[in-house]
């Protein structure tokens, strides 16, 4: 359970970091309640989940998470490089992350 938190947690960092992306295009109070309530859920759920999960594995996972995915959200939707070593590079953060829920 603590896992899923954590990666839900993870998802809502990406929409947190859109979301910033989307307040500076458009300054209103929608996108900065976005702003706030994804982050907020962000860390309430990486809170939860190191209840559990150590406190380093838990922290590296839930940023690679909300780094890998903020990198695929800019690429898909902002207009970001879609260059092979950046697509190569995120792989391995990806990669890193499987690891270390391999190894805990």
């Amino acid at each position: 359970m603590a896992w899923l938190l954590l990666i839900i947690g993870g998802c809502f960092e990406v929409v947190g970091v859109s979301s910033i992306n989307r307040l500076v295009a458009k300054r209103n109070a929608q996108n900065m309640l976005l702003l706030v309530v994804a982050f907020a859920l962000s860390f309430l759920l990486l809170s939860l989940a190191m209840n559990t999960i150590p406190m380093g594995t838990a922290y590296a996972v839930w940023t690679s998470i909300g780094t890998a995915g903020s990198a695929l959200m800019g690429m898909f939707f902002f207009g970001d490089s879609k260059s092979v070593k950046r697509v190569f590079f995120i792989g391995l953060i990806i990669a890193a992350t499987v690891g270390l829920k391999l190894i805990s």
